[in-house]
């Protein structure tokens, strides 16, 4: 049996809508209707989703995550090989960007998912 939140609608975790870049209360309707322009409603259950708002939070996540993440790799790799820096700067700009980029939209989602999970009511009802 699926479990039921308040609304009759199945529960959905926040980080498989994330990672699914789902709408948070069905967890089938597609979120986005461009690369991170939010849909306006959900084709599915028909959740005004254009209300969600994630600011700059998804972003600056990334942003210390990636540092935290490449910066390290960065340097054992520098300390190892004899590439000019020019390449470096390339080589991992380019990584940089491209795990940024790919990992951007489902962080956008994750922290809609979770603006819904805590903010229902405010985001179902019209708000304050």
């Amino acid at each position: 049996m699926t479990p039921v939140g308040d609304d009759d609608h199945p529960t959905v975790s926040p980080f498989t809508a994330g990672l699914r870049c789902a709408c948070p209360r069905c967890g089938k309707g597609r979120l986005f209707k461009g690369y991170l322009t939010v849909a306006d409603r959900c084709g599915v259950c028909g959740l005004e989703l254009a209300r969600h708002d994630s600011g700059d939070g998804p972003a600056v996540f990334l942003i210390f995550i990636l540092g935290f993440l490449v910066v390290p790799v960065a340097l054992v790799v520098s300390l190892n090989v004899e590439w000019p820096l020019w390449l470096h700067g390339f080589i991992w700009g380019a990584v940089i960007l491209g795990l940024a980029l790919g990992m951007l939209r489902p962080a956008k989602a994750y922290v809609v998912a979770l603006q819904y999970r805590h903010r229902r009511s405010e985001l179902e009802d019209g708000g304050p």
